[in-house]
């Protein structure tokens, strides 16, 4: 068997773009080991990316010849992470002749646009011209020529698929804007040490490499008293309480909404507006539909009216919902409204939408809305369902706040924050009686939406809370 039929025995399975254009996700579960028979379609890995958790399915058949990478490290888009063998049981290779290194390939910059594009997992879009590739450098270092001698004496052994295979796991593992880093600085990620999990190399990193080494300190007397305490001149303990604190990594989902919130917050002018009113009435309806035959089954609760009473506010005052074009210079006013809903899950906060949720009856948007939390907090939601929203809802009622003042989903005109509803003193048909009463707070970019309309949207879905019957004489 010749070298080239031998790689084409062992299949390496890529990560692929999930959506949007992601450059990089975290393997977060394994589904098979080395020696597992795999067969088309089977799915063999979880992995979280900056919006959800995606299984990954492999597109062949055979037996898993390796995992090249453990759970819990982030890989880069095109990344080979397992390696299967689609021909089993087939007689090991001839020795082939060792074949020169290959010339290193010039890449793009990471600011240049790819020429290729990597594959796209089935069932979701990706962006033109957004996967990013790692530099690589002209010239090839020592330790990458030791890196292509060990690649070609593996393909003697039958035991490895390409040079680039070898080469992949012997770089240092940094992720793309480190190594620009590395390179701005003039630094040799091969000579920097480590601290990031799973050997990775950080920031701080490549930093403390490029530092000079630290002079001693001769205008200051220090005494060590014990182990680890140092005292300065003036007697103050300088012990850092490292043991005292927990270093939490920032990525998937909360770097993805770190980086969204402060985009928006620095980018469209937040206006917020409260209300305060009583939903009495409302509560009322939520008990008697939970009764209805028609609702058997579906997740019944205030969010689902406060969902209804907003769609009905924005058809009334179809401005609302909008979209600010910068690049085009113009007001996007979109005839439908895909209505997210903010879900706290344990990998952070996500916001999945209800498609057309304008044209839903009260049952289909009851079902949409189980559906969505079900699916968050399995930690289940697909990229797609998180994109393409146009208002959005977040309910801190849920854990006893009385209302916020929310940041907006970027490239959405409004956000509704509902607050807890407590049972209040109200003056109800001139008496002071004991109500149901909550607290809505309606944020808005006010490029898009002056007072007038943003007050006439919360005031609307006031209104219907109040009472409810506008449902019907108003949808």
């Amino acid at each position: 068997m010749t070298t080239t039929q031998n790689a084409s025995r062992y299949r390496e399975f890529k990560l692929p773009d999930v959506g949007e254009g992601l450059t990089e996700a975290e393997i977060l579960k394994w589904y098979v080991q080395p020696g597992d028979t795999v067969t088309d379609g089977q799915v063999v890995c979880e992995v979280e990316t900056a919006k959800a958790a995606v299984e990954l399915p492999i597109p062949y058949d055979g037996v898993v010849h390796e995992l090249r990478f453990e759970e819990g490290v982030t890989v880069d888009v095109g990344t080979s992470i397992i390696v299967v063998d689609v021909a089993p049981g087939t007689a090991a290779p001839e020795a082939p002749a060792a074949a020169p290194a290959p010339a290193p390939v010039a890449e793009p910059e990471e600011d240049e646009a790819p020429k290729g594009r990597q594959p796209v997992l089935v069932g979701y879009g990706v962006a033109e011209s957004s996967t990013k590739r790692r530099a690589r450098k002209a010239d090839t270092p020592a330790p990458e020529k030791a890196a292509y001698s060990a690649a070609v004496q593996a393909e003697l052994n039958g035991t490895s698929t390409s040079v680039e295979a070898v080469e992949e796991r012997t770089r240092p593992l940094a992720k793309p804007p480190v190594r620009k880093l590395a390179k701005d600085l003039g630094i040799d990620l091969a000579t920097v040490t480590p601290t990031g999990a799973n050997g990775v190399i950080t920031r701080e990193d490549v930093h403390a490499a490029a530092a000079p080494a630290a002079e001693p300190d001769v205008s200051r007397e220090t005494v060590v008293e014990a182990p680890g305490t140092v005292v300065g001149f003036a007697g103050i303990d300088t012990t850092a309480p490292a043991s005292r604190e927990k270093v939490i990594p920032i990525k998937g989902v909360r770097k993805a909404t770190a980086a969204a919130m402060v985009k928006s917050a620095f980018t469209a002018p937040h206006v917020t507006e409260f209300i305060t009113l009583d939903v009495t009435r409302t509560m009322k309806l939520v008990a008697d539909l939970k009764s209805d035959p028609d609702m058997a089954g579906l997740r019944v609760n205030p969010l689902l009216l406060i969902a209804k009473a907003l769609l009905v506010a924005i058809k009334r005052n179809p401005g609302v919902n909008a979209a600010w074009d910068e690049e085009n210079q113009v007001i996007v006013e979109k005839e439908y409204v895909n209505l997210g809903i903010a879900a706290a899950t344990p990998r952070g906060l996500i916001v999945p939408n209800i498609k057309d949720a304008h044209a839903k009856t009260l049952p289909e948007l009851a079902s949409a809305l189980g559906d969505l939390v079900s699916v968050a907090r399995e930690g289940k939601t697909s990229p797609a369902a998180m994109q393409g929203g146009t208002v959005t809802i977040t309910n801190v009622g849920v854990f006893g706040v009385d209302t916020g003042t929310p940041i907006l989903n970027p490239g959405e005109s409004a956000i509704l924050a509902v607050g807890a509803i407590k049972l209040q003193p109200w003056v109800h048909k001139g008496k002071v009686k004991a109500r149901q009463v909550t607290t809505l707070a309606l944020s808005f970019d006010h490029r898009l939406v002056d007072g007038e309309l943003g007050s006439k949207v919360l005031a609307d879905t006031a209104a219907i809370l109040e009472h409810p019957k506008r449902l019907i004489t108003w949808a």
